[in-house]
């Protein structure tokens, strides 16, 4: 089992930044990859961006690219998400996703094994 803890979420104005941080604990050594996920209201669940450790690879949707960067330390067991430049439409709940079953497909969230509870970003305008 693998515990995933976020946290860094609130309220910001558009333009704005926030840090995301999420924290794995428990059987987190056969860590394949971290992501992030975010789902805003009425509408389906979302990759953002993820990482995989080895080799260290980073994945971003077209989105968020240029204004978000994910980062993480495995041996550590976490992982981050900068957002910078944000806008209304970032507004949504922010899931912490752990991948342990080896996959070559990172951006499907049903692919990774383990979710934290989330965490509020709102971004007014």
């Amino acid at each position: 089992q693998v515990q995933l803890v976020e946290s860094g979420g609130g309220l910001v104005q558009a333009g704005g930044s926030l840090r995301l941080s999420c924290a794995a604990s428990g059987r987190t050594f056969s860590s394949i990859a971290m992501g992030w996920f975010r789902q805003a209201p009425g509408k389906e669940r979302e990759f953002v961006a993820a990482i995989r450790w080895n080799p260290y690879i980073t994945y971003y949707t077209d989105s968020v690219k240029g204004r978000f960067t994910i980062s993480g330390d495995n041996a550590k067991n976490t992982v981050y998400l900068q957002m910078s430049a944000l806008k209304p439409e970032d507004t949504a709940v922010y899931y912490c996703a752990h991948m342990t079953t080896y996959s070559t497909i990172t951006r499907s969230a049903a692919k990774y094994n383990y979710w934290g509870q989330g965490t509020q970003v709102t971004v007014s305008s």
